[in-house]
């Protein structure tokens, strides 16, 4: 499983406690939203094919909820490598298959933050429904499903242009969700239930009942065909469900308030984070008990798995370039200068001066993403923006890395050195419309670029 994530929001006090739940539950959770310090995420090694020349370092992703904040965990030297600014609220986190990116759901806002994990920074952030809080890949990383716990809805992300292109209406405050090749499963806290999504049409397949406020799911994605539901209030249970027949088939004990879920990738072992209790449990899947207990940090929430390339491993440098030309007029075939006409951003990625084929460009603008492009025979990349942009602004094509290459980036914008838009007549001849002048980071190999004033 290539990530996973579940939390817990304020408003489920709200619905535990109207099932019957003692005092103690919300006042843990309403102190965790406040700020008492969390540790929201852990992973474990993963054993993914890469190719002979590469490695793979696995890290932490976690959700720092009150500071807005993401932290990137080296878990070979429990050391804390970078610090990421989010959205409001952060809860849910999952890894893409290919480990380049990172989705984390905001939830005191409607949307999520697409992180870049080879720069650490965001790159796009996408609208989706209110109080977003658990996300999970498709097994191919074509698409992310997000449970939006106000409105009782799940949004599908296509992860090629971060657009919502579907939203589906499932139970009362959806929580955690997992995906296998063939479903979405989705845990409705307040109905004591999990959605079963047909991920071909996105309809609903099934509700199976599970146990009571049911907040984290992880689904097995190879070698099984279980799915474990946490039941925060059971107390303290995972329910497996057998995907070929939408049943319970065993409910297993494990801490106090469970919450976050996620399998190994040979399905041997499920993790479980036990926000009463301070501890993960190991759940042995072959005896559906638990193996071990891990001491952790306060109110562990959430746990994602995910293999991320090495970045000290060499990989072949890249450049990237970028240019913005502007077109206006009766025809758009007739080059104009700047105006209000449509503006079109042309990328190009090399390598030692060779152009690099096959490589998706994100082009973004104030960490709002435009569209996504892939680089053809010539190294090109192209996106067209929308008019409603304003003729003032910066623009950013960014290419993630992969085990082969190394990332880069280039930025433009829309006006001159002087903070003026640039005159008729007055455009640079390499179709940037700011002067910009380039200074490489060896480090790297990402392009740095400075105002020339």
């Amino acid at each position: 499983m290539s990530g996973s994530a579940v939390s817990a929001a304020s408003e489920l006090g709200n619905t535990v406690r109207s099932r019957g739940a003692g005092g103690s539950w919300w006042t843990l959770l309403r102190s965790w939203v406040t700020g008492l310090a969390v540790l929201a995420g852990m992973v474990v090694p993963l054993a993914a094919a890469t190719p002979a020349t590469a490695q793979s370092r696995t890290l932490a992703y976690v959700t720092n909820n009150a500071a807005g904040t993401v932290s990137v965990i080296d878990i070979t030297t429990n050391t804390v490598t970078a610090t990421i600014d989010v959205g409001s609220g952060p809860e849910g986190v999952a890894v893409a298959p290919d480990g380049t990116r990172a989705y984390v759901t905001n939830s005191n806002g409607a949307t999520v933050s697409v992180i870049a994990t080879a720069t650490n920074t965001v790159t796009a952030t996408i609208d989706v429904g209110r109080g977003p809080r658990g996300v999970a890949f498709t097994p191919d990383g074509t698409r992310a499903y997000v449970t939006n716990s106000i409105g009782g809805t799940v949004s599908v992300i296509d992860t090629a242009t971060n657009t919502v292109t579907a939203t589906i209406d499932v139970g009362t405050f959806p929580q955690g969700v997992a995906v296998n090749p063939d479903s979405a499963y989705v845990t409705n806290t307040n109905d004591a239930t999990v959605s079963v999504i047909d991920t071909t049409s996105n309809t609903i397949d099934a509700t199976i009942d599970v146990g009571d406020s049911p907040l984290g799911v992880a689904a097995a994605l190879v070698g099984g065909a279980n799915v474990y539901v946490t039941n925060a209030t059971s107390p303290g249970t995972v329910s497996v469900i057998n995907s070929a027949t939408n049943t319970v088939t065993a409910t297993i004990p494990v801490g106090s308030l469970p919450q976050g879920v996620a399998v190994t990738p040979d399905t041997s072992h499920v993790y479980v984070t036990n926000v009463g209790s301070d501890t993960v449990s190991v759940i042995d899947s072959a005896t559906n008990a638990v193996s071990a207990t891990i001491g952790v940090g306060g109110s562990p929430v959430a746990v994602a798995i995910g293999t991320i390339p090495d970045l000290e491993q060499p990989r072949i440098a890249t450049t990237l370039t970028l240019k913005a030309e502007r077109r206006e007029g009766k025809s758009k075939d007739t080059p104009g200068v700047l105006g209000r006409g449509d503006l079109t951003l042309k990328a190009g990625l090399t390598a030692g001066g060779t152009p690099v084929e096959g490589k998706r460009i994100e082009f973004t603008t104030d960490s709002t993403s435009l569209c996504t492009d892939t680089t053809d025979s010539r190294g090109h990349a192209i996106c067209k923006v929308p008019r409603r942009h304003d003729s003032e602004a910066c623009y950013t094509a960014t290419f993630a890395g992969d085990d082969t290459h190394g990332p880069s980036t280039a930025t433009v914008c829309t006006r001159n050195h002087h903070g003026n838009p640039h005159p008729e007549g007055d455009q640079p001849d390499h179709g940037s419309i700011r002067d910009l002048t380039q200074a490489p980071m060896a480090s790297t190999g990402l392009p740095a670029f400075r105002h020339s004033n």
